[in-house]
């Protein structure tokens, strides 16, 4: 049986982002005026990033037994550009995070936990079968 730990990540993070296009997870007004974090210079500039942050986060479920926001917007932050002053790692912003989560848990793929959330059955076999889709192309 293919799972999600035998194909590569970024196929999958596609795939899963089409598919979750296709359920009718919905983009919020905000997304393209935002940036991701302190870190990032500039908002993200692909189009379906709002889906691609999705499937990732929807990943990141399936990887990890439990997950939460403050661990998530450190996996997702990253290093500041601070001029002539050495990088320093910076928190992604919490509320794309949240939102995506949220979302997520609407379309009944993770559900939220006394401390986190953890994707559920219907969450685990949506990325298995993606998988097993790419193993086989």
């Amino acid at each position: 049986m293919v799972t999600v730990f035998d194909v590569p990540a970024g196929r999958l993070i596609e795939k899963a982002a089409e598919e979750l296009e296709k359920m009718g997870a919905k983009k919020p007004e905000f997304i393209n005026y935002v940036k991701s974090g302190a870190q990032a210079e500039r908002r993200p500039e692909q189009e379906n990033f709002w889906y691609l942050r999705l499937a990732s986060l929807l990943r990141q479920a399936y990887v990890k037994p439990k997950i939460g926001v403050y661990r998530l917007r450190t996996h997702y932050g990253g290093k500041k550009n601070r001029g002539s002053k050495p990088g320093k790692h910076y928190d992604a912003g919490g509320a794309i995070i949240r939102r995506g989560l949220q979302q997520l848990e609407q379309l009944g793929l993770i559900k939220k936990e006394k401390v986190g959330r953890t994707i559920t059955g219907k969450g685990k076999a949506f990325l298995d079968n993606i998988a097993k889709q790419i193993a086989q192309a």
